[in-house]
This record gives C-alpha cells, structure tokens and sequence, in this order.
C-alpha cells in the first residue's frame, strides 16, 4: 500500500482550504471538499477494493474537513490502516476577520449557530483545533502568503512523484477556423511550403510521412523550428520555476491540415520525454 496517500486539509476558516484544495487537484490529487462525514463509510467502500487495497483511481485523495468533522476522518482511515497527512492551515486572527469581511461570506460557526459574530466564530473554532491541530504533519500560516507560495510549499511536501508538475499541449489549428483562444502562444507558420498544392499530398495530413517529410525538409522549416524551440525552451523554464500548470501552444496554418500538423507532431516529440505533453489536431478532419 506504498502509494496511498490520503491528505487531510483542515485548518481555521478563511485560511485557504478552498484555495489549497485547487491547487492540490492540480497536482493529481482526487479531491473532495466538504464531504458529509456522515457518509464516511460509504467513501471507504467506494475507495477500497474487495481485496482492501485503495482502488487507483482514488490512491491519491485528498478531503477538506471541517473543525467539527476533522477527527471522525482521522479516526475512520486510521482505523483502515491507512497513510494520513494531515494539513493544518491557520492564519492571524485579524487576516481571517479581514477576509470574511472582505468576501462577505457567512463563516460556518455563525452558520451552525455557535457564533454570532466574526470575532465570536474565531474564537469558537480556535479554541476546537487548540488539541487537534497537535496531529497535524504540516502547519501552513497563510497570513502573508499567496498563493504561489502555498503552492511551491505543498508541492514541496505533497508532490506525488518526481515527474515535473508543468504540462503542455501541442495543438494545431487553421486560422480559416479560427485561433484557439484558451492558447498561451500562438506561432503562425503559414509562410511555409504549403503541401495542399502538391497533388499527391493535397488529401493527406501531417500525420502521413511523405507530408511531414515535405514539411520538414525545407531549410525555412528548420530556421522556424530553432527559433520555435528558443523561445520554449525559455519560456517552459520561466513558467515552470513560476509553478504553472499548464501551457498551450497553438500551431496555425491556413486549414489545419498540413504544415501545422507537422510542426505540432515535431514539437511533442522533442518535449515530450521532458514535461507531460498532449498533442491535438483541432482541425485535421475539418473541410
């Protein structure tokens, strides 16, 4: 059961399990916040498998619970032999009051009804984590943090494996189409060689060898290429040392068809053993 990992994020309200809960899920985690603990046993079936392993799709979990809830979870996955990290998030009391007044949300201890102020609430659930927050593995003070550096910290201690954390997707496009408007970078490479008016490329893609081969084999590819790869190859690094998630690139010729196909299938290959990398065809089979 090595690569079970389940993660407890709990902490004061208004410390930022909303926010560590996202960025937790951008790291592969299954994340559920706010799951009744009422229900707890229906999870562990749902989790294990018969023969008691955690069912892989669920082999990394991480949960945001409450003051209230926090010890019945510990309790049950415990009580299930399982790994538990727990995350404890806190924050000054007048950064919390400044927040809630800030976002105008309701704090769940007026809500319950323990509370009728902010400052009441506080104190309520402050004096509640006073013996739990004893158990938990990593403390977190989120007063003067943002949120890239409670990113880099949990990626620190909760990164599942030593793969980089950056992915990238390669997507071509024809501009006739339309420019895909979720891209990072957009490299139009419509100056090229166009395939489509060689006649026994015309119906064939990028994907098919003698088209790619066509592409690729002018000097003009090549120039464009290098100068494509400087500019990634600095970028990737920047955005990376920055904790970015994710970057799309878009490739753009005119249909979609040919030279940005090509460049986008030399491009995965080049990148693809050094980030996790997808690659698309937005428009391969469009007319």
């Amino acid at each position: 059961m090595e690569n079970q990992n389940i993660v407890l994020i709990t902490g004061m309200s208004g410390a930022g399990k909303t926010t560590c809960m996202g960025i937790l899920e951008d790291m592969g985690y299954h994340c559920i916040d706010n799951f009744p603990v009422q229900l707890i046993e229906n999870l562990g079936k749902i989790i294990r498998k018969k023969n008691k392993e955690l069912d892989e799709r669920y082999s990394n979990l991480a949960l945001a619970t409450t003051a209230q809830d926090y010890p019945k979870f510990l309790q049950y996955f415990e009580s299930l032999d399982l790994k538990v990290t727990v995350v404890f998030l806190d924050a000054q009391d007048q950064c919390l009051l400044l927040r809630y007044k800030f976002t105008r949300r309701h704090h769940p201890m007026i809500q319950s009804g323990k509370a009728t102020t902010l400052e009441e609430a506080i104190e309520y659930e402050r004096d509640l984590f006073e013996e739990l927050n004893d158990r938990a593995i990593l403390h977190i003070d989120t007063t003067k943090l943002g949120q890239g550096e409670l990113k880099s910290i949990l990626m620190e201690k909760l990164s599942m494996d030593k793969q980089p954390a950056l992915s990238i997707s390669f997507v071509s496009f024809g501009f006739k189409h339309g420019v895909p408007l979720d891209a990072d970078f957009i490299f139009d490479v419509r100056f090229l060689p166009n395939p489509y008016y060689i006649k026994e490329l015309k119906s064939l893609t990028g994907d098919d060898a003698p088209v790619y081969d066509y592409v690729m084999g002018f000097e003009e590819t090549k120039e464009c290429i290098r100068n494509i790869k400087s500019l990634l190859d600095f970028a990737f690094v920047q955005y990376k040392n920055q904790n970015k998630n994710h970057i799309m690139v878009g490739i753009g010729c005119t249909g979609g068809h040919h030279r940005s196909v090509s460049i986008t299938n030399w491009l995965y290959a080049h990148y693809k053993d050094q980030y996790h990398c997808y690659k698309s065809h937005r428009d391969k089979k469009v007319g």
